[in-house]
């Protein structure tokens, strides 16, 4: 196998005819974005570009996956409306690059990468910088690695390139006292908790959204409107790879590093779910014992295939059908280590949940202390037909101690996958 072409500021190199991915890692947190751009540099619309809070071009042959810090934008190539000139991609960070640190650029075919490109961050003050694109020439689609800085964050960026952003919702998750221990009453009592304001619901503007919302000890909860539908609820935990380790190999491949296990690929981090209905059922949904639940009938709950090889960068995945919603009470959201010794605290590990026309929700799990390896992540509670996210991040020795400080009552044995 050839090695890869190695590119500079300024140069160019021919990309393949089929499909592409562009790695990009970076050494703390960035947000990533995709544009695709007319002749005039602009996007066409907003469904042409792609980032956290949409991860797919409106045709769906540009995508985003990956964590913060180790991100990749799938382009099929040949998909490309003929209106579209060149696929444009950047970053922006709170920080400034020099902050940020040192980010690199992979052009891969399948698993062979084809061109690096490292941005070097010593003296540099920008906090969003335009990476490269892919552009085409003469019949053909090249790539070129711009490395140019530019002024403000992902709004002006975003707003240069000819997309309409929608101003910031006021709304702010609500604090609630930390002092206090997580509520642990059974799932079917009412909250007691004051139901921290809603966020405004998108369709009251329809431009691009950039907010993304954190919870944090002292922001931990917080409330989606009520609707009819919430659509398809997607939530999804990654994990980043250890500062300064090997950024060649795939993130979850380095999960030996991260967890210390005692032999090399024996480690799995899994994500379930605790659910109770309205009706009083509870049923249980994770890889273990493969109880993967049912989108389309009770649970409204579904598990994605579960990924043993520890190969796949876009993580673990649940599912929840929104539009069942009122036949939900609660769905309680937990990850374990099914092999190894825990070190929660390198895994910079990452849950997300996206609701549709609603800013993303995350929380890092990066508060476990000793060799527990459990961690009750969140849970979403049906408070009068609203979403109530609630941040719990407290960490167990198992499932049935797990089960016990929250009161589901379920029965539990050593099970397989």
């Amino acid at each position: 196998m050839s090695q890869p072409q190695q590119l500079i500021a300024g140069a160019n190199a021919p990309l393949p005819t089929d499909n592409i991915s562009i790695r990009i890692l970076s050494q703390s947190a960035i947000d990533c974005a995709a544009y695709r751009l007319t002749t005039d540099g602009k996007v066409r619309g907003d469904g042409d570009m792609i980032f956290y809070g949409q991860t797919r071009s409106d045709d769906g042959s540009v995508s985003f996956r990956g964590h913060d810090s180790d991100g990749f934008f799938d382009i099929n190539l040949p998909a490309q409306p003929a209106s579209i000139d060149k696929i444009a991609l950047a970053f922006s960070s709170a920080q400034t690059l020099a902050q940020v640190g040192d980010v690199d650029v992979q052009v891969l075919q399948g698993s062979q990468v084809l061109m690096t490109c490292q941005l070097s961050a010593a003296g540099r003050n920008e906090k969003a910088i335009i990476l490269a694109e892919c552009y085409r020439r003469q019949g053909s689609w090249k790539f070129r690695f711009i490395a140019q800085g530019f002024e403000g964050g992902l709004k002006p960026l975003s707003e240069h390139f000819g997309v309409e952003i929608a101003d910031e919702a006021p709304a702010q998750a609500q604090p609630i006292n930390t002092q206090k221990p997580i509520n642990t009453q059974k799932a079917g009592s009412a909250p007691q908790t004051t139901t921290p304001p809603p966020i405004p619901s998108a369709a009251q503007n329809p431009s691009i959204n950039l907010s993304k919302i954190t919870l944090t000890k002292n922001q931990s909860s917080i409330n989606l409107k009520k609707r009819d539908d919430f659509g398809n609820i997607s939530v999804n935990l990654n994990w980043n790879q250890r500062p300064n380790s090997d950024k060649s190999a795939p993130k979850k491949g380095l999960l030996g590093d991260l967890f210390k296990q005692h032999k090399a690929g024996s480690i799995d981090l899994d994500v379930g779910a605790m659910i109770h209905l309205k009706n009083g059922e509870k049923t249980l949904i994770q890889a273990l014992g493969n109880r993967f639940g049912n989108l389309q009938s009770p649970p409204y709950v579904w598990r994605r295939a579960d990924d043993r090889t520890g190969q796949v960068s876009g993580g673990e995945w649940l599912d929840i059908n929104g539009q069942q919603w009122s036949q939900i009470e609660e769905v309680f959201i937990f990850a374990f280590i099914y092999e190894g010794v825990p070190n929660w605290a390198q895994t910079d590990g990452v849950v997300t949940i996206h609701v549709p026309d609603q800013p993303p929700i995350e929380t890092r799990l990066t508060e476990g202390t000793g060799n527990l390896p459990m961690c009750a992540i969140a849970r979403l509670v049906n408070q009068n037909g609203s979403i109530n996210v609630e941040r719990i991040n407290q960490y167990f020795k198992g499932h049935q101690e797990m089960d016990k400080a929250f009161n589901w009552g379920f029965s539990w044995k050593r099970g397989r996958k």
